[in-house]
């Protein structure tokens, strides 16, 4: 569902790059009656954004997706219109009415959208993101930042030029050479979400677990509970596996998996991702004062991390500094509780 639906974005963002490509190439000017052809549907962009993050953390597509492209359905039928219009009353239609009030509402309503999607996709991102953390110990695999870096450059590229735009709407619009720096924008932002998309298209996005009600009898001594935890998963040494997740430690336990996140939670101070990251960062450092010689990615790899970016921030927040300082002896080697 996902890879379908990104495949559907770069479909219609090629859908708006095209009316300026032949624009450029001054198609325009030797067949006016391309004017109005429905090539461009930037009103599909938004959602179409919202519905891959959406599908990519959960599996499947938004409730009532359909509805969700009525504006960008109307749009076409507009420039469906428009393009079967004889030719004197299109290029009347274009140089009147279509610049001066439909334009710039739908450049004003693809901001909105935009802003609108935007927000909610983002703040999707970082929930799954925090749901992962509480649930899975190599979280940052998917934590899908490729996606809001492109949500952001998409918000501040249109926005942009919707103000330049805005400012130079009293000169009687921009030309085609003024709009180079915009679709040069728009292609880099598609080549680069198309490359991550392809980079991440046979990988499938865990679904969090939803959040388990809270027990209402007394509440026990998480402290004491986590600290059993703690040193039965040391003892097995379970950090070492790249994959482990919340699920999976709570069945070794033999206990569920809300008791067992609420014991990290409010026993440890942590989420399950700190808390795995932190005993193989322990067990990294342990190895360093036992004399091991193997490069410190191979060590961070057997300790059970999926990355060298995910060990260093994991390193540095279990001791306060860089594995290779650690290394060299900045620091003492003997703490490891």
């Amino acid at each position: 569902m996902a890879n379908r639906l990104l495949a559907a974005f770069l479909v219609v963002l090629a859908g708006v790059i095209t009316p300026y490509i032949i624009g450029f190439a001054g198609f325009y000017d030797a067949w006016p009656w391309l004017t109005f052809a429905p090539l461009a549907i930037p009103l599909a962009l938004p959602p179409l954004l919202y519905a891959y993050a959406h599908a990519l953390v959960t599996g499947q597509g938004p409730d009532r997706f359909r509805l969700h492209l009525i504006p960008p359905l109307l749009q076409f039928i507009y420039l469906g219109v428009g393009f079967s219009l004889p030719i004197e009353a299109k290029w009347d239609w274009y140089t009147g009415g279509h610049r001066a009030v439909v334009g710039p509402m739908l450049d004003g309503l693809l901001m909105v959208s935009l802003a609108t999607y935007a927000f909610v996709s983002l703040r999707m991102l970082r929930t799954y993101r925090r749901a992962l953390a509480d649930q899975r110990s190599d979280g940052e695999r998917f934590a899908a930042d490729w996606l809001s870096r492109v949500i952001f450059a998409l918000v501040l590229t249109l926005a942009l030029h919707f103000s330049f735009a805005l400012w130079d709407s009293l000169a009687g619009g921009l030309s085609f050479f003024q709009q180079t720096g915009l679709y040069l924008a728009l292609s880099a932002i598609g080549l680069y979400l198309g490359v991550e998309g392809w980079r991440h298209a046979s990988v499938r996005f865990p679904v969090p677990l939803p959040e388990t009600q809270s027990e209402t009898a007394a509440a026990p001594d998480w402290a004491a509970i986590a600290t059993e935890y703690d040193a039965r998963v040391k003892a097995a040494g379970w950090a070492s596996e790249p994959d482990l997740s919340l699920p999976v430690v709570a069945r070794r336990l033999a206990t569920n998996t809300g008791r067992l996140s609420r014991a990290i939670n409010l026993g440890l101070g942590v989420n399950f991702s700190t808390w795995i990251n932190g005993l193989r960062a322990e067990a990294v450092a342990r190895a360093l004062s036992e004399g091991a010689e193997a490069d410190l990615l191979t060590l961070a790899m057997d300790a059970g991390f999926a990355s060298k970016a995910s060990f260093n921030r994991a390193f540095h927040a279990r001791f306060g500094v860089a594995p290779s300082r650690y290394r060299r002896g900045d620091v003492s080697k003997s703490d490891f509780s």
